[in-house]
């Protein structure tokens, strides 16, 4: 089985430095090569290194292209694809790659870690490890294995900053993969979206801003769907409708997503336009509408289901 290892850089390929963890060429490279005799010559494993490596802190959607390319480019050639990844932007980068290759065929399994390959009790041999194992039995899709659980890379969330079960997927009606009859990959281009947390007294300013000038907002509303009654909120939403630029809106919620219509004090939204965007994690519902963006029908787009990303279509 051959698998292509592209390594994006992250901490698991880190160095102590004077100025705190950076990444360094050869540390992943390194690990791989003492893995993959392990695995009694079922895998050959090739290796693809970003240049520079980048702390995931600094991942933009044209590094998500750079990764879709390369697969892209080996999808006939290879087996599976690993995926060496930052954690901090993990979620945006699986879900980035569920939506833009249709068709898949072949297994991806993004990895990292919490503590650099260098470390003492570093969680990275085992992540890398267990990743591979994956890639020789998990289904053609996206997915993240981490922390001994392979999870569902369209419904990912990063839920603690230092632990090593660092990650969490809600389950899901259909797999991270994007149904095609050929394959084809999508191109992501970089546009700006405005993303909004509601809160109490929440600036009319920035709202305004981003009504005028954006090309999407991403809404985070309180629990099921409601927002704030402001005067500024409705103005910002209404222009955004007149602009004809989408506005998605999810739950500040981990779990149940957005449900229209449960309450009054969501009435706004509907009456705006807003569209729905049920249980997605922001992550995806980001990534969704950066892609939305880079099409002819952004609203359509953003109301079907592409990759599992969501449980159910927009009621």
């Amino acid at each position: 089985m051959r698998i292509l290892a592209i390594n994006t850089g992250g901490t698991i390929g880190m160095v102590r430095t004077d100025r705190g963890f950076a990444p360094e060429k050869g540390v992943v490279a390194q690990a791989l090569n003492a893995l993959a005799p392990a695995s009694d010559g079922r895998l050959t494993v090739e290796a693809l290194d970003f240049d520079p490596l980048i702390d995931s802190a600094d991942a933009m959607p044209e590094d998500w292209n750079r990764i879709a390319r390369a697969i892209a480019a080996g999808h006939d050639l290879y087996d599976g694809f690993l995926v060496v990844h930052g954690t901090d932007s993990m979620a945006y980068s699986a879900a980035a790659l569920c939506f833009a290759l249709e068709g898949l065929a072949k297994p991806i399994v993004l990895t990292g870690s919490m503590l650099p390959l260098p470390e003492d009790g570093s969680d990275g041999i085992r992540n890398l490890s267990d990743a591979l194992a994956a890639l020789t039995s998990a289904p053609p899709g996206v997915w993240l294995q981490f922390a001994g659980e392979l999870l569902h890379g369209a419904r990912l969330r990063k839920i603690h900053s230092t632990a090593f079960e660092a990650f969490t997927a809600s389950p899901g009606d259909a797999p991270p993969l994007r149904p095609g009859a050929v394959f084809r990959r999508h191109e992501y281009r970089s546009r700006d979206i405005a993303v909004l947390t509601t809160a109490p007294g929440m600036s009319p300013a920035l709202l305004r801003q981003a009504a005028k000038h954006c090309d999407a907002i991403l809404l985070r509303c309180y629990g099921s769907g409601t927002v704030p009654n402001t005067a500024a909120l409705r103005e910002a939403l209404l222009l955004a409708r007149k602009r004809g630029i989408p506005v998605l809106a999810v739950s500040q919620c981990a779990e149940g997503g957005v449900a229209f219509g449960t309450y009054a004090a969501g009435n706004l939204l509907i009456e705006a336009g807003v569209i729905n965007g049920g249980d997605m994690t922001a992550e995806a519902a980001y990534a969704k509408l950066m892609l939305a963006l880079s099409g002819d029908d952004p609203a359509g787009l953003l109301r079907s289901i592409l990759a599992g990303e969501r449980r159910s279509a927009e009621a």
